[in-house]
């Protein structure tokens, strides 16, 4: 399995996925993005595109219906208690990506707690989306 993600705009296998986020400010979202997790600004906005490893995280603005969704309302969550969705960012070390996500002013929930098959702690976007950054460390033996 290889770090980097294909080209977003011209995907080598026909396809490449993709988290978007609806955020209320894409510059600060994308800042968070960029300085914290280290993720790389490929778009800066309308909207902006960061790879991070071998995948995309797409921010754009809140808004209305397009022509192309009618009805449907973008909207970033109404409060960071609610969980409708979340990023779930597998890695080798999650102690050591801790401490480095820290350093870059990430604001954890709670250190890194072991869970038997595996290791998992979270932190928030500025829109209050929750991010899962976790280690497997028997999950697979569950399988």
């Amino acid at each position: 399995m290889t770090d980097e993600a294909p080209d977003y705009f011209e995907p080598a296998g026909g396809a490449v996925l993709t988290h978007l986020l609806i955020v209320r400010d894409v510059d600060r979202s994308r800042d968070f993005y960029q300085r914290v997790l280290g993720a790389e600004v490929v778009r800066d906005r309308m909207p902006a595109i960061l790879r991070f490893h071998n995948s995309y995280i797409v921010l754009n603005t809140e808004g209305g219906p397009t022509d192309d969704k009618p009805g449907v309302q973008a909207q970033a969550p109404a409060d960071s208690a609610t969980l409708g969705c979340a990023m779930n960012i597998r890695v080798t070390d999650v102690r050591a990506v801790y401490d480095e996500w820290r350093s870059r002013g990430g604001e954890f929930l709670t250190e890194p707690k072991d869970h038997g098959v595996e290791i998992r702690c979270y932190l928030r976007d500025p829109d209050g989306y929750l991010i899962e950054v976790g280690q497997g460390t028997g999950i697979r033996a569950e399988m």
